[in-house]
């Protein structure tokens, strides 16, 4: 009346439970403050606050959100505050986005209102120092 099934279930080990091995993206709550650098090999959502170093595939930053510190991102859409530099394949600056440090990317898109308080540095597909600017007059003279 009572028997054991002979399908035995295995038990569940805490990595499967969560899914952290199949996650693609990790996410950064509101609520959540982080002292630290942060490497992630999937794409990284934050609405909380960060003081360190990011580098992950993408990121993906809320309008409510504080990073205090570098980026490295193949792409990122960021809508909080950074104070830090920015490295990025393909990065996109949303209206509510504040930026204070140096950018670089390959391409990119600012919308209007947002602010970016540091030098803006486009990166070929070979790595070459950044060019200087020069002032063209009218009388063709440089």
């Amino acid at each position: 009346m009572f028997s054991k099934s002979s399908k035995s279930q295995r038990p569940v080990s805490p990595a499967s439970a969560t899914g952290a091995k199949k996650t693609p993206f990790s996410l950064i709550g509101g609520d959540v403050n982080i002292t630290g650098d942060l490497s992630a090999s999937v794409d990284l959502h934050i609405d909380g606050r960060i003081e360190g170093d990011i580098t992950c595939a993408a990121l993906v930053q809320g309008p409510d959100s504080h990073i205090m510190g570098h980026v490295i991102a193949s792409s990122a859409r960021l809508a909080g505050l950074v104070d830090g530099s920015i490295t990025a394949e393909e990065l996109t600056v949303e209206s509510s986005a504040r930026i204070t440090g140096d950018v670089t990317y390959r391409r990119i898109s600012i919308e209007p209102g947002s602010r970016i308080d540091g030098r803006l540095t486009h990166r070929d597909g070979e790595e070459t120092p950044a060019a200087e600017l020069k002032l063209i007059t009218s009388d063709g003279a440089a």
